[in-house]
């Protein structure tokens, strides 16, 4: 934050087996240091929000941060916690909390992962307003921890659709903490292929160069070597193989922004 460069959180939605996910970390690693881009590997051990029962949501908890506990030999790691009960052993292992969107307003959540004092990055709500994301922030530094993120993600428009107001990122830039735009499921269809989610990942570099021409701190990237067999997120996750021409393009944007 602070006008620094970019850096990037980048993997594959959810954990799906671990040699997969670990070749793909390795691959978004290797694609950042040779752009000069600080890296940050996120995969989900679990995912609560699902549009039916019978969607994929990882290997839960326990097996799930085995396997994050392994990588964190690669880079930081964050990933998301749900309840109150996944924090302690979540922070054993994470270098960074995740609060998903929706959870955002869950007080007991976003207090207790602060209250960790490990860096924590709340999802701003596709039912929030910009400004409210201050109240959130709030209730985290009444825990006297200052290591906060806020990441935009869309808000909801319409039947199944997001849409992203560029107003967003200098509102919550004013708060004094670093902003992150989530480019993957921010061209997310909630929903929208009926049992599950539908997206529209070619409008991942468009949203990825207005945010940073915004001045955002970092960006959120799901990230994947086939999305087509991804088990979940598939239509909003971007290629491994245009991950580093799309991210060539945000650092020369950012360095003329912040230059």
């Amino acid at each position: 934050g602070g006008g620094k460069g970019l850096f990037v959180l980048a993997g594959p939605c959810v954990i799906e087996d671990y040699d997969r996910t670990l070749a793909i970390g390795k691959r978004a690693k290797e694609i950042c240091e040779r752009l000069g881009v600080p890296y940050i590997f996120k995969a989900s051990f679990d995912k609560a929000n699902r549009s039916s029962f019978g969607s994929f949501r990882g290997p839960g908890l326990e097996e799930g941060l085995k396997m994050l506990a392994s990588i964190i030999l690669l880079s930081l790691v964050k990933s998301d916690i749900h309840s109150i009960e996944q924090i302690e052993p979540a922070t054993e292992v994470l270098d960074i909390l995740q609060i998903p969107a929706f959870l955002c307003r869950q007080t007991d959540l976003v207090y207790g992962a602060a209250k960790t004092g490990k860096c924590v990055n709340v999802k701003k709500g596709q039912f929030m307003a910009p400004k409210d994301m201050e109240n959130v922030l709030n209730k985290m530094k009444e825990t006297g921890n200052e290591n906060l993120m806020l990441t935009e993600r869309g808000f909801s428009f319409g039947y199944n659709n997001l849409v992203v107001d560029m107003r967003s990122f200098p509102i919550m830039r004013s708060f004094d903490y670093p902003v992150i735009f989530d480019a993957t499921h921010s061209v997310q269809l909630p929903g929208g292929a009926g049992t599950k989610s539908s997206g529209n990942r070619e409008f991942v570099p468009n949203l990825a160069r207005a945010a940073v021409a915004s001045g955002v701190d970092g960006l959120f990237f799901e990230v994947h070597d086939n999305p087509e067999e991804a088990l979940s997120d598939g239509p909003n996750m971007l290629y491994l193989d245009q991950f580093e021409d799309v991210l060539r393009d945000l650092v020369a944007i950012d360095k003329i922004v912040k230059g």
